[in-house]
């Protein structure tokens, strides 16, 4: 009988509840072993310490999970008898699961009669995703009246919502900044509650678009069509994938998948964790995996400087994750699963500088290199003569805050196109482009210490980025903005109280607050560092060591008291008391020391080694040089000579890779036809469309 590794589960987390679920058991192979009520069967595996879900057809390759979010087949096994994807196929009591060994094998069809049967109803608005852009979107029709229906793939409300522990940037009164994801996730759930003319649709993703103006959905296993007089798809973004040697093994997640594994499920899938990508998604993963317990050996950004949030980047630098500018990823290996990674320095063209090359034992790699539009529907819906609006990432890549603000505002272009008397205010406009703006100039940070106040904030956000909780906070007013766009910086002028209100609240914990008032002498003073992660570390009376700015050592303090109340919304403020000199360099506490890898030197040629570019079908790079070098430039010719693209993603991973050769090789893109689009979105189950006949 199997046994459950509780190392693999998270049973406490500074901010997420651990609620109490009823234990299932289900059968791995020979093995019994517990699953939690709700689970779905990959992270029920992963608890119990199996990482590798079955081997491929092809070759014999080790599969494991890799989004999480049911778009490959990476995580397919098999369950009372049927192949199903891991990751989206909830645990039952008793279910049998076995790896795939080979081509899964059909079995017998002891189905009940049926007919082919599609349910159809018409609706004003179908939303497409019920993520914060579909949310917002519903929430503003259902005010209005609006018959509304959202549909999801997912089994709860809230999409990426659900995965964000951190409090979020943007504007507090337009898109809830200062509010964690999963409480926005929440507050939408109760508001939405209220509207009888609002349909919330649960595991129901729509699954086609078709030239009658109808949409295909999956309701919770059978199919039906709906016709919409307006049509708004709020899909969201999925990861884009990096193509290197190792990338197929167990072990490398996208880092959404990543977030779903540990903030959805609360189970802990590494000890040891690397990044790729020094963009939010990347830094913001980092951070999970600190709260949940993990050592960040490093993250690796290809660009001299990362892509996401300087608040971001330095909190994960001040507990200390080692970042690695203008580097690279060269390789994954490991036996059946990821056990080391090799890093290397790139130039200017990002290419990997021999001699440079570093080894990093791991256990989990974590790609995080941008997101890509899911906007099919989309595309699909606008061809076939649909009235079609787009929110969120599905219109463009951004923040959630600017997803949810989207949302609201293509809501009111529906509601002038239903024929609404209602406007779009002309700042709102604004408010959007500010919201989706990339990250502005980084000014210098300049240490300040006020002659007229023993008590005041340090405020290191010196990045212009769309933001004003700590203006929102300040029970006094006297933390502005610099300017009167909420791209400003915020800065302190007043008397300062020691409410600690703005950094219980700045998204960025980057503010921290100095009091000099308690010592006489003014010898030492204390400083209050906002605080999320395990209570270990923070120990009344334990010396701990203290980073600055931008993640510098820059002394060591004693912890002199932690204050939680019920309004700093489950963040902590530590007490620490240092030297008076020390007191406005203090930025926060380091958790974890620097781990610089093993240098191995020019010895190490990745040229060597195979890369596989599309994983459902498992079909390496020199296969795609080789047909490109043969003069095809059709990508349908090369998914017929090879199966690539012909997976159940659909070539939604693998096709920006595969034109990523084409590049390599000179050929210009606009001379390469691209996939043929699949009429279904993603795959549809023939049960879904039968209805058995009633004896």
């Amino acid at each position: 009988m199997g046994t459950e590794s509780s190392a693999q589960r998270i049973s406490t987390h500074p901010i997420l509840e651990i609620p109490q679920k009823r234990k299932l058991r289900f059968r791995w192979q020979d093995d019994t072993y517990s699953a939690l009520d709700g689970e779905m069967i990959s992270s029920a595996l992963i608890a119990n310490g199996v990482q590798c879900f079955g081997r491929h057809h092809k070759d014999g390759a080790p599969q494991g999970i890799f989004c999480a979010n049911g778009q490959c087949s990476h995580c397919l096994v098999i369950a009372d008898g049927l192949p199903v994807k891991a990751c989206i196929t909830p645990v039952h009591e008793g279910v049998q699961i076995q790896p795939v060994e080979g081509l899964p094998k059909l079995p017998e069809d002891d189905t009940p009669a049926g007919t082919i049967e599609v349910p159809e109803l018409s609706v004003d608005v179908l939303i497409a995703g019920a993520g914060p852009a579909g949310l917002n979107a519903a929430l503003e029709l259902g005010k209005n009246g609006v018959g509304v229906i959202v549909c999801d793939d997912k089994h709860e409300i809230g999409g990426k919502l659900t995965l964000q522990t951190h409090n979020f940037f943007g504007s507090v009164r337009e898109c809830r900044a200062g509010t964690r994801g999963i409480d926005i996730a929440k507050q939408f759930a109760q508001e939405l509650a209220q509207f009888k003319n609002v349909g919330i649709w649960l595991d129901s993703p729509v699954v086609g678009v078709f030239v009658d103006g109808k949409v295909g959905v999956v309701r919770s296993g059978k199919y039906c069509l709906i016709k919409p007089s307006h049509f708004l798809v709020a899909t969201g973004a999925r990861e884009k994938f990096l193509a290197f040697p190792g990338c197929d093994l167990p072990g490398v997640f996208g880092a959404g998948a990543f977030q779903t594994l540990v903030n959805r499920d609360l189970v802990k899938p590494s000890s040891r964790i690397f990044i790729v990508g020094g963009g939010n998604v990347g830094l913001i993963a980092a951070y999970h995996a600190l709260q949940a317990g993990m050592q960040v050996v490093g993250l690796v950004e290809a660009l001299p400087k990362v892509g996401g949030y300087k608040v971001h980047l330095d909190k994960i630098k001040r507990l200390g994750v080692p970042v690695f500018t203008s580097h690279t990823i060269i390789k994954a290996s490991g036996r059946g699963h990821v056990e080391e990674v090799v890093t290397a320095k790139v130039d200017e063209k990002f290419r990997p500088i021999p001699g440079t090359e570093r080894k990093f034992q791991v256990d989990t790699l974590l790609i995080a290199v941008g997101l890509n539009p899911v906007n099919e529907l989309a595309q699909e819906a606008k061809l076939m003569g649909i009235q079609t609006y787009e929110a969120g990432d599905a219109g463009l890549i951004a923040e959630a805050s600017a997803a949810m603000f989207s949302g609201r505002v293509s809501a009111r272009e529906i509601l002038q196109g239903i024929g609404k008397k209602i406007d779009v205010p002309a700042e709102w406009s604004q408010m959007l482009e500010l919201l989706r703006s990339r990250p502005g100039p980084i000014h210098e940070f300049k240490e300040t210490t006020p002659s007229h106040s023993k008590v005041f904030p340090v405020i290191r956000c010196v990045q212009e980025i769309p933001c004003n909780p700590c203006v929102e906070a300040c029970p006094k007013g006297w933390v502005m903005l610099e300017g009167e766009s909420i791209m400003s910086l915020p800065h302190w002028d007043g008397e300062c109280v020691g409410c600690l209100k703005c950094a219980s609240i700045c998204p960025g914990l980057a503010i921290t607050v100095v009091d000099k008032r308690f010592d006489p002498t003014q010898k030492n003073a204390q400083v209050w560092i906002p605080w999320e992660l395990d209570d270990q570390y923070i120990t009344v009376g334990k010396e701990v060591a203290l980073s600055g700015f931008e993640g510098e050592v820059v002394g060591s303090g004693i912890v002199r008291h932690v204050r939680a109340l019920k309004w700093m919304d489950k963040r902590k403020m530590v007490q620490v008391e240092v030297e008076s000199s020390l007191a406005t360099k203090v930025a926060g506490i380091r958790v974890q020391g620097l781990d610089q890898g093993e240098s191995i030197g020019p010895t190490y040629d990745s040229a060597q080694d195979e890369v596989m570019l599309c994983l459902c079908e498992r079909v390496s790079k020199n296969e795609i040089r080789r047909l490109i070098r043969m003069g095809v430039r059709d990508l349908n010719a090369i998914k017929a000579a090879t199966r690539s693209g012909m997976g159940p993603c659909g070539g939604k991973t693998c096709e920006n890779l595969v034109k990523d050769v084409f590049r390599e090789e000179g050929v210009p893109l606009e001379s390469v036809i691209g996939y043929v689009r699949r009429p279904f979105a993603m795959e549809v189950p023939m049960r879904a469309l039968i209805r058995e006949e009633q004896k």
